[in-house]
């Protein structure tokens, strides 16, 4: 009796437990869900928010170098520069040519300063140079020098055998054609060993 009754209050006890647990599954089964609520798996998310993997950007921000679509770098173009022109070369007003006969009889040859606007003979020849240019000697060699040339003839005639450019660096490009005598430009000098004209004149 008294093992049976301990078996009886123990099933009883088993049996009023199982109820127990039985109803509290129902309950929580039967529990209404939120639809919008976090599972305890599920982290919940704001609209909008960055995940994990993707970092915010503000709209408008550049995008880092060699992204697709977007360029790398903004690169101005070269200013636009204008060329410049050579500057002309310098040229030296000399007051002194200096020139070079020769008699083609003799073969003699005479070097003889002439100042500008001057008049020097030699032989049956008149020199008179107009203007004598040179160049630095930082530039190229080039002097020059604008000449008119007079014969004197048998009968004492002056007659113009020749009027134009002489350049010392080619002497054989303007020459002057004479039978007995030839004259030629060997360069333009700032002074001189022989007296300037006016001061000729004075002494």
């Amino acid at each position: 009796m008294s093992i049976f009754s301990r078996i009886s209050m123990g099933g009883l006890t088993v049996a009023a437990a199982f109820a127990a647990f039985s109803i509290a599954a129902a309950q929580t089964l039967e529990a209404p869900v939120d639809p919008g609520a976090p599972t305890e798996f599920e982290a919940p998310m704001e609209p909008g928010a960055p995940t994990e993997f993707e970092a915010p950007m503000e709209p408008g921000a550049p995008t880092e170098p060699g992204a697709p679509g977007e360029p790398d770098a903004t690169v101005e173009p070269d200013a636009t520069v204008a060329p410049v022109a050579p500057a002309a070369p310098q040229r030296i007003t000399n007051p002194v040519a200096e020139f070079a006969g020769i008699d083609k009889i003799t073969g003699r040859i005479i070097t003889f300063d002439v100042y500008i606007d001057e008049t020097v003979q030699f032989g049956a020849l008149q020199v008179t140079p107009r203007i004598c240019y040179s160049r630095p000697q930082t530039e190229e060699p080039k002097t020059d020098s604008f000449v008119e040339v007079d014969e004197i003839t048998l009968d004492r005639k002056i007659r113009r055998i020749f009027t134009g450019w002489m350049f010392a660096e080619s002497p054989g490009l303007n020459a002057v054609e004479h039978a007995v005598y030839d004259v030629w430009l060997k360069g333009c000098k700032q002074k001189s060993e022989v007296p300037a004209p006016d001061a000729a004149k004075t002494n």
